[in-house]
């Protein structure tokens, strides 16, 4: 069995100045990710490789064992660029470098980084049991649910529920979730696809129990970070 670690980390972040490689606790931000990445490999083997179109990022990454030779292209760096382009992008490079074809990619999210190896275990085992599944992705619990209290404008002008149902409490409503970006499982078949789309029919979900978000303003990083410094993280990072 061979898998692809995918770590993708563009320059030029306009939320947060310098996300990828800016210093949380001390210590680039991107090193969560290699780190994460070199635990997953101890224990099931496979590759590691980074996608950067930053010179400074992919120096920092060398400092702390990642190397590649590898240079994203251009237009797969610009802020309208998909995530899975640039995923099939070096998956392709490294495929025909290594003159092998994995089985599994596993795309880490550098601005994401509150997980686990004992959640990348239970998540790889969850789409290795179901051969039908073409992916995975981690989720936390919504704190908001279209059956209760989401609402959207109708076509008349005024607005209601984005779900239809009658459900006095959230509790009552389906359970529904939000998307993390911490991680994402891909069978290679997923990229054999014409129609790829993360979210299909095929696709299953793990379910984070603890505290888990993405990095998109400055505010998302200092929180993070205070969490991390003052010991609040509500699991063992």
């Amino acid at each position: 069995m061979r898998i692809l670690i995918t770590i993708c980390a563009r320059g030029g972040s306009k939320g947060i100045q310098g996300k990828n490689i800016r210093l949380m606790n001390n210590r680039p931000l991107i090193l969560y990710t290699i780190e994460i990445a070199n635990a997953f490999v101890q224990k099931y083997g496979g590759d590691i490789s980074l996608s950067t179109d930053d010179k400074e990022i992919k120096q920092i990454a060398e400092t702390f064992g990642l190397r590649t030779q590898y240079q994203r292209p251009n237009h797969l760096a610009t802020d309208g660029t998909g995530k899975l382009q640039v995923i099939e992008d070096l998956l392709v490079y490294e495929e025909l470098r290594k003159k092998i074809k994995y089985d599994y990619i596993l795309d880490l999210d550098v601005s994401s980084p509150l997980r686990n190896l004992s959640d990348l275990t239970a998540a790889f085992e969850l789409i290795s049991n179901d051969l039908k599944a073409l992916n995975l992705f981690s989720v936390n619990p919504a704190n908001r649910n279209p059956y209760f209290n989401m609402v959207e404008q109708q076509a008349n002008g005024y607005f209601g529920l984005v779900k239809t149902g009658l459900f006095l409490t959230r509790q009552s409503a389906p359970k529904v979730y939000d998307l993390n970006a911490s991680f994402y499982f891909y069978r290679r078949a997923f990229f054999e696809k014409d129609d790829k789309i993360t979210i299909n029919d095929r696709s299953l979900i793990y379910e984070m129990r603890h505290i888990c978000f993405d990095l998109d303003h400055l505010i998302d990083f200092e929180f993070m970070e205070y969490l991390i410094l003052n010991n609040k993280l509500d699991f063992e990072l």
